[in-house]
């Protein structure tokens, strides 16, 4: 059975910079094992696969080791091929996820993904992530994913994650968020994944539905401009909406391409 393959670079206006995603359009479900086993094969840190149901298209995230409850790159992704590979019409796209209904609407470029906020809370950090950082946050939060806030960026930039220690743990399907003040936007992050294939992931969509409420709050504005500092770097234009985020992005395509499955 031939399919469908787009690569994109989602979180910048630039190739070969945000974080790349693979989207595969889908007439119906494959197994999960081969959805798995595609995901595995792109050696991407996210492929998103999709059915068009008519008002909603189902959308489905897998990294190379597991289903995910929720991926922003990879959204974005799949919202950039509807919208310039598809010729899908209409500017406001609904998903329907394992994370409910998720809205991205369409604007000049732009894609605005509406998201649920995940406001972290105070909490303790594993000694196994404590000793595989090589500095120390000032503050730990968590929801889905830790939040380690730090000092300022360059804290952020010279960050470095002993791998070994790390993988001992295993937070499926969260990571570890190091954020602080930025110097020319409001917040700075990175991403980290143990045990997945991809430790620093690029750009995390995701985890900036814990990382838009927190710093809205400590900032006092709702409106933010945010970087992952990757080395790839990832630019996000957030709003926090109370129980909602919206992350927004730019996107570019990389490759169109088939693939075969038996």
């Amino acid at each position: 059975m031939k399919h469908k393959l787009y690569q994109i670079d989602a979180f910048t206006d630039t190739i070969f910079g945000g974080n790349p995603a693979c989207v595969v359009p889908l007439d119906k479900w494959l197994p999960d094992k081969i959805l798995l086993k595609i995901a595995k094969e792109n050696a991407v840190a996210e492929t998103a696969f999709f059915v068009d149901k008519g008002e909603k298209i189902h959308l489905r995230w897998f990294t190379p080791e597991i289903e995910m409850d929720l991926c922003g790159h990879a959204t974005l992704a799949t919202a950039h091929s509807l919208a310039t590979i598809l010729d899908y019409k209409k500017d406001k796209i609904v998903f329907e996820t394992l994370s409910g209904d998720l809205i991205v609407k369409i604007e000049n470029g732009h894609y605005k993904m509406d998201f649920p906020s995940r406001m972290p809370i105070a909490d303790i950090l594993p000694p196994t992530i404590s000793k595989s950082l090589n500095i120390q946050p000032k503050e730990i939060l968590k929801a889905r994913d830790y939040v380690l806030v730090y000092e300022n960026e360059a804290e952020i930039r010279n960050i470095k994650i002993d791998r070994q220690l790390l993988d001992q743990i295993n937070l499926d399907p969260g990571g570890v968020i190091v954020t602080a003040v930025g110097n020319n936007c409001d917040f700075v992050s990175r991403f980290f994944t143990p045990q997945a294939s991809i430790l620093e992931d690029p750009v995390t969509g995701s985890a900036h539905c814990s990382l838009i409420p927190f710093w809205a709050n400590r900032l006092n504005k709702k409106e933010l401009y945010a970087q992952q500092v990757s080395e790839r770097l990832g630019k996000l234009y957030c709003e926090d909406r109370g129980e909602r985020v919206i992350i927004s992005g730019q996107a570019k395509t990389y490759s169109i391409g088939e693939f075969w499955t038996e």
